[in-house]
């Protein structure tokens, strides 16, 4: 796999001009550009827009309609691959090498925004508005990038940055919310995880799931599950992993026939108390006061 340390030699080994800043480079992607057709890393933050008129790219690993644009973010070191696509002529690649950020808001908080943990495959489509907006912000980096830098520059570049990723955490709502229209509750696919890896007796052999684990059943990656559902629930994957055992353990409490550390152990928890401390975080009462307020 194909490693550039440094902007000035991504350039290089794609044959583009030298970038303005040795920190920050700027592209237009054309549809002669050869960075879709192999997999590499890069240590720096890349922002794409990718206008596409053939190939296979999908979100969550689900198809999708191409006609718009999408946008897609990476953080150092993360793999890209894109193979058979072929691009409109108005895309562009932006990368920013962390240390251009020194000093700046950006730098703290750059970090905080999930879909830099996105896999590429989960870009956002853009409609045609929000394709716009992009695409002026674009617009604006790139007189400020190529006409007279001067000391203002890299703030008022830095800001338009700042903008595009605000822009975007908008635009992923609204994607969250059409994803769960085309193809189902995230939620409801979730539980259904969790349903079968009890039902084949995981919990007692491997103990509690794990996010990750879930998110590759979903066959997505686990910020992009967690974001998901955050938006549907307002749950965090944990959280409703917690919720749906402590709603298990009440269902075995009801019953009453296995005592508190069966019930914990059964459920994947190393010890009972870690589960009854959780059990009346979610309930307000321990378990031993749930079965009697039950039985009676």
């Amino acid at each position: 796999m194909k490693h550039y340390k440094t902007i000035t030699e991504l350039h290089a080994g794609n044959l583009w001009d030298p970038p303005q800043h040795p920190l920050l480079g700027l592209v237009g992607c054309l549809s002669t550009c050869t960075l879709g057709n192999q997999e590499f890393t890069a240590d720096c933050y890349i922002i794409a827009f990718k206008k596409i008129k053939s190939g296979i790219f999908m979100y969550g690993r689900t198809p999708y309609d191409h006609d718009n644009g999408c946008l897609f973010f990476t953080k150092p070191r993360q793999v890209i691959e894109m193979k058979d696509l072929k691009f409109e002529e108005n895309g562009f690649m932006l990368m920013i090498d962390p240390d251009y950020l020194n000093g700046h808001e950006l730098f703290k908080t750059i970090d905080q925004y999930g879909f830099f943990d996105y896999e590429v495959t989960e870009a956002i489509h853009l409609s045609p508005k929000e394709e716009q907006i992009i695409l002026e912000l674009h617009e604006k980096i790139q007189n400020e990038y190529f006409n007279n830098p001067d000391e203002y520059s890299r703030e008022i570049i830095l800001s338009h940055v700042s903008s595009i990723l605000k822009y975007s955490q908008r635009f992923y709502k609204r994607q969250f919310i059409d994803r769960a229209q085309i193809t189902g509750k995230t939620t409801s696919k979730f539980n259904d995880v969790l349903k079968k890896y009890i039902n084949e007796g995981n919990l007692e052999n491997k103990g509690l799931p794990n996010v990750s684990y879930i998110a590759e059943q979903l066959a997505i990656s686990p910020r992009y599950l967690s974001d998901l559902l955050k938006q549907e629930s307002g749950k965090t994957a944990i959280e409703l992993i917690h919720i749906f055992l402590i709603s298990e353990a009440k269902n075995l409490l009801r019953i009453g026939e296995k005592g508190v550390t069966e019930i914990a152990y059964e459920l994947g928890f190393e010890n009972a108390s870690y589960f009854t401390r959780l059990f009346k975080k979610q309930t307000g009462m321990k378990p031993l006061e749930f079965r009697k307020t039950n039985l009676n």
